[in-house]
């Protein structure tokens, strides 16, 4: 198995993946094997079905599913050179609506937040509508403070953007950059080394009860909230697509349902 991993960990550096999907096909790819061999199914399918069934009855989510199979794929294809076609489709992925905060909501976060380096990055995440990974990834060079734009580079797919930046921030950004060079980082643990997605998450999930907003919300939350508030604003949907780095404009069309303004305008009959 150890070898077998070595040569997908190896396949996986030279096709760019990103560490954190390397991290997880290696992790789905182990558990497959060693369920496989567990169970003593021979059969490539009914092996794949079997272990997907596992993870459905462990009431695990569509897209873990389906990461879990996309593992499983390209170890077949990839790895073992497997020329059998696995016939099987991806689960059905529920459409929630994202969680999104009102623009009251935001400011009560923020102003919860004591530590200033974390309520900048909270500021940020919901401004530029940055993900977790890219705030705390931002270097100084990333920063064009005077024309209020941000460069956000290899984000996810190893995309690059640009996002906005507001005025309100524009101090707050020099002062923290101050002293540093172009490559370096703008947000630095305590220890001088880098943030963890963890810590940021932590800290805001503190921020959201200290602000006592009883909502399931995550910090990706902000991101949704930047979507729909600028598109409240009146901000066109391809705008708010390339903002957002998003390739397929479905994928922000969500948002139109969280703000459809013609529902809005309805009043209930009570």
């Amino acid at each position: 198995m150890n070898k077998a991993l070595d040569k997908t960990d190896r396949l996986l550096r030279l096709r760019n993946y990103s560490p954190k999907t390397r991290k997880a096909y290696l992790l789905y790819i182990k558990d497959y094997i060693t369920f496989s061999k567990k169970k003593n199914i021979k059969n490539k399918q009914k092996a794949i079905e079997e272990f997907l069934l596992e993870k459905h009855k462990k009431k695990q989510s569509p897209q873990t599913i389906n990461l879990a199979l996309n593992a499983i794929k390209f170890f077949y294809k990839e790895v073992l050179n497997d020329p059998q076609k696995i016939n099987l489709k991806f689960a059905k992925k529920s459409k929630k609506l994202p969680v999104v905060f009102s623009r009251t909501e935001i400011e009560k976060i923020i102003q919860a937040t004591d530590n200033a380096k974390y309520r900048l990055m909270i500021s940020l995440g919901y401004a530029c509508g940055l993900r977790v990974s890219e705030v705390i990834n931002l270097k100084v060079a990333d920063l064009d403070i005077d024309e209020l734009v941000i460069h956000i580079k290899s984000a996810k797919g190893k995309k690059d953007r640009i996002s906005i930046l507001p005025k309100r921030l524009q101090n707050d950004l020099r002062n923290i950059i101050a002293g540093k060079n172009a490559d370096n980082l703008i947000f630095n643990s305590n220890r001088g080394g880098k943030l963890t997605t963890t810590s940021l998450q932590k800290m805001f999930r503190k921020s959201l009860a200290k602000a006592k907003i009883d909502k399931p919300a995550t910090f990706h939350s902000l991101r949704h909230s930047f979507a729909t508030h600028l598109l409240e604003n009146g901000t066109d949907v391809r705008y708010v697509q390339e903002l957002l780095g998003h390739s397929n404009i479905r994928t922000t069309q969500i948002y139109t349902q969280v703000t459809n303004p013609k529902l809005k305008n309805i009043k209930s009959p009570l």
